[in-house]
């Protein structure tokens, strides 16, 4: 592994890891990422560009297409756009994770999700084992807030949740730990954007 391609972190920062395919990175990525950057005091957020995602049947659009296109709508001083698990050859969260963890053991990771994705969370490969080791912010999507709070995570690991007022110290807390914050929501969907045409998965 080249790890001059790798991002730079600090030891003792926390940073906020939003993974997913980007097919593409639209509107509501940024709105999640600017609400977790100031609500769980973060020192950055990285967005984790997949190659793919094991979960869905359909292969994305060409990775560097993703790529170029994330960097276009996402521009703040401490949001980087990487292709970490195309570098740590990891197709599944936990073991990206563990990566990560090996590769910057000073650093304290948050995995970032939107609400949507905590109501399936059960259904990710070791999701137990993510969430004893690695806090968890869940920012609310456009209606998931209910099935979120009622999902099969939520309520194994209620005991580890995180109220709101406290958003900041999640990644201080230690684990497990998990977080829930409602933010004015927006609606944009890669899906409605793919539907409307105004995204190909065909290289440019």
């Amino acid at each position: 592994m080249k790890r001059h391609l790798l991002p730079y972190a600090r030891a003792g920062q926390v940073i906020g890891l939003l993974g997913g395919s980007f097919d593409p990175a639209h509107e509501g990525h940024v709105h999640i990422t600017h609400a977790a950057l100031k609500r769980f005091g973060l020192d950055a957020v990285w967005w984790l560009v997949t190659p793919g995602n094991p979960l869905k049947s359909e292969g994305p659009a060409p990775l560097d297409k993703r790529l170029e296109r994330a960097r276009a709508v996402m521009d703040h001083p401490r949001v980087q756009i990487t292709d970490i698990e195309a570098h740590t050859q990891t197709r599944y969260t936990a073991a990206t994770l563990d990566a990560l963890r090996d590769l910057y053991p000073d650093v304290t990771f948050v995995w970032l999700m939107g609400a949507d994705n905590l109501a399936q969370f059960h259904k990710w490969q070791d999701w137990r084992g993510i969430m004893a080791t690695t806090p968890v912010g869940v920012i609310a999507r456009p209606g998931t807030r209910g099935a979120a709070r009622n999902s099969v995570a939520a309520k194994t690991f209620a005991h580890a949740k995180l109220p709101a007022r406290y958003s900041r110290l999640l990644g201080r807390h230690g684990v497990p730990s998990w977080c829930f914050i409602n933010v004015p929501m927006s609606d944009a969907s890669s899906t409605r954007i793919r539907n409307a045409g105004a995204w190909s998965r065909e290289e440019p």
